[in-house]
């Protein structure tokens, strides 16, 4: 098992949006696959703003604030929550310089700052795959949510392509883009696992879909490789995956459940 170094968000947190920031990979082209698929849900549940209402948004594993920007700017009232203070400093420079009305706290998902049944919808993006205790971080996000709120997750799945994944851009010489274990092959949750954990607390999978590059395996290949060269930022990188739902479960996958 290879320890998951959580204490890079501290060491590198203070440049979340920096294109350089291997963070930003998360950004890109990944935050707009997410929010796609996530504004989707929210519209066909009927559950977006509508300028008469603010319906209560809880971002579990905030990071630098990139969803936490997306729901404010829907019309959501943001809390945004993480372990992390230096990346909780990035994240309320970012909104305050964008004008954007976010909450940040400092806290774990497994002992969130919240009150109980306080919000109307509650998301986690990469997130569960770095966390010890999955179940408490699930208790946690079912206790802060008002009956009949809406999760919305997306995590990585248990599989051989996202243990070459993950090795590819880890391990590998030619197309290592990280220097550090930003994830351990043996933490990821496939979907039925997470669904089963889910239902222990009283959260009822709707659906799972793919999350994945959506450019030709050639392309991505590519990327990664001119990435290592220098010729290419990480927020490039991103871009040129073109992360988004895919038909294909075995890498990402992202989904929702009711509470």
């Amino acid at each position: 098992m290879v320890a998951v170094d959580n204490d890079v968000y501290d060491r590198v947190g203070d440049t979340w949006w920096d294109d350089d920031n291997p963070l930003v990979v998360l950004h890109g082209s990944m935050t707009a696959g997410r929010m796609d698929y996530f504004r989707g849900v929210l519209a066909r549940l009927g559950r977006l703003p509508t300028g008469q209402t603010t319906p209560a948004a809880l971002d579990v594993g905030s990071g630098g604030g990139f969803l936490a920007e997306e729901f404010c700017r829907l019309g959501f009232a943001v809390t945004g929550v993480d372990p992390s203070a230096v990346s909780i400093r990035t994240a309320r420079a970012h909104a305050a310089a964008g004008g954007l009305d976010i909450e940040y706290r400092v806290g774990a998902g497994e002992r969130l700052p919240v009150d109980d049944a306080a919000f109307d919808v509650a998301y986690c993006s990469d997130v569960l795959e770095h966390v010890d205790d999955v179940d408490r971080v699930l208790a946690e996000t079912a206790r802060a949510l008002k009956p009949g709120g809406i999760y919305l997750f997306d995590t990585l799945n248990r599989t051989l392509a996202s243990s070459l994944a993950t090795k590819a851009t880890q391990q590998w010489r030619l197309t290592r883009v990280i220097d550090f274990a930003a994830h351990d092959w043996a933490m990821f949750l496939p979907p039925d696992e997470l669904a089963a954990r889910l239902g222990r607390h009283g959260l009822t999978v709707q659906e799972s879909v793919g999350l994945g590059p959506r450019a030709k395996p050639w392309t991505a290949v590519a990327a990664l490789v001119r990435l290592r060269r220098g010729h290419l930022t990480y927020r490039q990188v991103s871009e040129r995956l073109d992360m988004g739902r895919t038909r294909y479960k075995g890498l990402f996958y992202m989904g929702h459940a009711l509470y």
